[in-house]
């Protein structure tokens, strides 16, 4: 009946391996090392652990991809992050997981995965045909880098297949996508249609996908979700800093009509801020970051579930989640306005003063009541701890990059360069369920390598420039504290 527990621990050393390319961002080389040696030497996936395919992939797999590019990079910008000996076993790890991950999108009749699989039996006989549309969405990033590494189309396929399965399956009169979808009928169980948990992520990757791989159709697909959620979820006045009514806010509606579902929102939601940076609508930002940041005052944490109509928790924990960190880190770099270093100190001081335990850093069970739960999620490390340090980090090589790097949704570095713009094979994908049977990954023919160049859109910035008035836009943010 917790919320809070889930099946994503695995059994193999998660927090140690969703930690290594912080230990890189830190510059501490010796620890970096240390840990990936540790991973490549007692890590094994040939366990009989059922485990959830999202998680796996966003925490583990991204991470050992993440890692395995620092140590290959040869400029090394985070300081000598190389391995002796190396010989690219990080991506031999994750090349064996996402294996172990592929019978998750076997014998499902839409594309879409099953939510769990056994890392060594594949998916269990009693498992749910039901799935939420981040989960099943949210695969891109890290399966299209590791079939671009490797040159082999099957991960990247099987992810782009499930986007664009769940991508047909929007409302025709909205445009907006439910929250959870049975894998086999395609049918919405969960019609809420928000930016929080569910949801959240499935748009974040259509966007990175297409920093990252420069497909086209991805930046396509994000354009017109982006409308959507605008047309349909966003409540306010019109304006974000002038006119009438209350600031904007980003609302759970049934997906085929737009109405109101509840009266809710969740941490989760506060991510997206930090995706309006991404693609320049700063000003939006500000003030979506604002209405989070004053629950976070008032809280000392985000609840995982906060009532604005009743303006209290509806569900009471923090598991130390990142989004609001992320955000306000992002923020900075586009606006360099001081006020964001003020709300990283905010939320440092705050887990410091609530969270910090004996042997690490606690989630809150309860946000009013302080009391603690003997977990530490390992987005913690990941994502939390290294957000915060980058933000107040400015000589970070990171922010001397020039736009180089981006986040995955888990918080991990990955490089936006011309490996990953290039395919070594034909982008064929069905554009009708009844041929989705039909079409393999191994029937993809191979293409000219060069051929693929032509159709890169010019670089798009990772960070954009704030667009107007600062300080009238931070007293705003002090009113609504």
């Amino acid at each position: 009946s917790n919320l809070n527990i889930n099946d994503v621990l695995g059994n193999y050393s998660l927090t140690l391996i969703d930690a290594l390319d912080t230990l890189a961002v830190m510059g501490n080389s010796s620890e970096f090392q240390k840990a990936v040696k540790l991973v490549i030497d007692t890590v094994s996936f040939d366990k009989d652990s059922t485990v959830q395919v999202f998680e796996a992939t966003i925490r583990v797999l991204g991470s050992l991809l993440s890692a395995h590019i620092i140590i290959t990079d040869a400029k090394q910008p985070f300081g000598d992050m190389t391995i002796k000996d190396y010989d690219n076993e990080l991506l031999h790890m994750a090349h064996d997981l996402a294996v172990r991950l592929l019978p998750a999108f076997e014998n499902t009749k839409t594309g879409i995965p099953y939510p769990r699989v056994n890392l060594k039996k594949g998916v269990p006989p009693d498992s749910n045909n039901e799935t939420c549309t981040a989960g099943a969405g949210s695969l891109l990033v890290e399966f299209g880098i590791l079939s671009r590494l490797l040159g082999d189309s099957t991960f990247e396929w099987v992810a782009r297949r499930a986007v664009k399965a769940l991508w047909s399956l929007r409302s025709n009169n909205t445009g907006l996508l439910g929250n959870v979808v049975n894998i086999q009928t395609g049918h919405w169980v969960g019609k809420q249609s928000g930016l929080g948990a569910g949801s959240d992520s499935f748009y974040e990757y259509l966007l990175k996908s297409y920093i990252l791989f420069g497909e086209r159709e991805d930046l396509e697909m994000f354009n017109d979700a982006y409308r959507s959620i605008q047309n349909h979820l966003r409540r306010g006045r019109e304006a974000c800093n002038e006119g009438e009514g209350d600031p904007p806010l980003y609302v759970n509606v049934n997906m085929f009509t737009g109405q109101l579902m509840n009266t809710w929102i969740d941490s989760l939601q506060a991510f997206f801020p930090g995706l309006q940076v991404l693609i320049g609508d700063v000003e939006d930002a500000i003030c979506l970051h604002a209405f989070y940041y004053a629950i976070w005052k008032r809280y000392g944490a985000l609840p995982e579930r906060y009532n604005w109509q009743l303006q209290a928790p509806d569900v009471p924990f923090y598991p130390l989640r990142p989004e609001l960190v992320e955000s306000t880190y992002l923020l900075y770099q586009a606006t360099k306005n001081p006020f964001y270093l003020h709300v990283g100190m905010d939320i440092l001081q705050s887990l410091e003063k609530y969270t910090k335990a004996k042997c690490g850093y606690a989630t809150l069970h309860h946000v009013v009541e302080k009391t603690k739960e003997d977990r530490m999620e390992s987005f913690f490390l990941s994502e939390t701890c290294k957000y915060l340090y980058l933000l107040f980090d400015e000589d970070n090589p990171v922010h001397k990059s020039g736009n180089r790097y981006m986040f995955t949704t888990e918080g991990h570095i990955v490089s936006v360069d011309e490996r990953f713009r290039n395919s070594l094979w034909q982008d064929i994908l069905p554009e009708e369920e009844d041929s989705a049977e039909k079409v393999k990954p191994t029937e993809l023919k191979a293409a000219n390598v060069s051929s693929n160049c032509n159709r890169v859109p010019d670089e798009r910035r990772y960070l954009l420039p704030l667009k107007s008035n600062y300080m009238r836009q931070i007293d705003r943010m002090v009113g609504l504290i």
